[in-house]
């Protein structure tokens, strides 16, 4: 099992790992907490004991995005730039390519990397009074733009962006950014009821079904389609594929292994 964490805390239990931002007082991500995201994810990634994972944040934020104060210490600093970018693409690309399927629950204000990170996510749950915000152009920066595209529309990818605006939980609701907006204190609850449902499904064939996602998402529908297949054949001489037909057959209900 890994050492502790400084910047977030770990809980698993029923299949479910529920990943805290910890870093008071709203959770901006410093070089730190970049590094542990990207150590717990991959951790996740290989535990047998993990089937869904669970992301949100300590206090009343989600994240306030990246920590500013480290940027006087970059500017100028030969070399600083491509180490401090490529750190911040992990942070983003462990969620993104963990195999488990993560579910976002955005507690609070989710504020540029703030935001991107909850967008990394699987699946997105928002409580009421959260909000995500894209506000580089405030500080003189840029980014995330990509990140945006993947769930909000045209008109208001570009609305975010161009006036920092802040999204709230209904209008994310609204716009179908997330799946559901909740009062803050079923918030969590509720995102680990779902890591619950997908856990109690065959374990490898969730995983397929992200690969699929990861995969297939700019790919033309004809090979999109021929590379879900390919994972079809290949999951279904597992174990737990074979356990879960003879399980159907047999009315009762089935014992995943992971394998």
């Amino acid at each position: 099992m890994s050492e502790p964490y400084e910047t977030l805390r770990l809980e698993v239990a029923d299949f479910v790992a529920t990943v805290t931002l910890d870093r008071p007082p709203v959770n901006a991500q410093n070089r730190a907490l970049k590094e542990e995201l990207v150590r717990v994810f991959d951790e996740l990634h290989d535990r047998d004991d993990v089937r869904a994972v669970v992301l949100t944040g300590a206090g009343k934020a989600f994240s306030a995005g990246a920590d500013l104060k480290e940027r006087p210490n970059i500017a100028g600093n030969p070399g600083a730039y491509p180490r401090h970018n490529r750190l911040t693409r992990a942070s983003f690309d462990c969620v993104m390519e963990c195999g488990k399927p993560v579910i976002a629950a955005v507690n609070g204000l989710a504020i540029g990397a703030g935001a991107v990170l909850a967008l990394c996510a699987d699946i997105i749950l928002v409580a009421e009074e959260a909000y995500l915000s894209m506000t580089e152009v405030d500080v003189g920066l840029a980014g995330g733009v990509r990140h945006v595209l993947r769930h909000f529309g045209q008109s208001n990818a570009r609305l975010m962006i161009y006036t920092a605006r802040r999204i709230t939980g209904p209008e994310l609701l609204r716009m179908n950014v997330a799946s559901a907006c909740l009062p803050r204190e079923q918030l969590l609850s509720a995102a680990q009821q779902i890591g619950r449902e997908i856990a109690g499904k065959v374990p490898l064939a969730v995983q397929a079904a992200k690969k699929s996602f990861q995969v297939t998402e700019y790919m033309p529908l004809h090979e999109g389609y021929r590379f879900e297949q390919s994972q079809t054949v290949a999951l279904a001489s597992t174990e737990d594929t074979q356990e879960a037909w003879r399980a159907f057959a047999e009315k009762r209900k089935p014992a995943f292994k992971g394998r």
